[in-house]
């Protein structure tokens, strides 16, 4: 079955940098692949997606525009999610996940996606 796993979460101070990553078990990375957040009593949110067949195709939520990137290496079957300007409000845990089937648009909606990791946390202090 395939799996993915997250790595690169830490506590930081608001207006630091922290980059995530996610290093998937084998070909997961051939679709849509996303970064998702979530604090406790809140739902899942989408924060940033990619088609991993073309990098150049991404989706960010508005919350982190500007400040988020994310990237994909296929050779190293690893997703990236640069992340500046830190807020407090970015705090949670971080999932990454693939989603089945040919990626027509990169998507931040949670039920798209099939394959999730364990999730990092992110703690920002302000």
């Amino acid at each position: 079955r395939a799996q993915v796993q997250e790595s690169g979460g830490g506590s930081v101070q608001a207006g630091e940098s922290l980059t995530l990553s996610c290093v998937s078990s084998d070909s997961t990375m051939r679709s849509c692949m996303g970064w998702f957040r979530q604090t406790p009593g809140k739902e899942r949110e989408g924060v940033a997606a990619i088609d991993s067949e073309d990098g150049r195709r991404t989706r960010y939520a508005d919350s982190v525009k500007g400040r988020f990137t994310v990237t994909i290496d296929n050779a190293l079957n690893t997703l990236t999610l640069q992340m500046t300007s830190l807020k407090p409000e970015d705090s949670g845990l971080y999932f990454c996940a693939a989603k089945k089937g040919i990626c027509w648009s990169p998507s931040l909606q949670r039920s798209q996606y099939s394959t999730w990791g364990q999730g990092t946390q992110v703690t920002v202090s302000s």
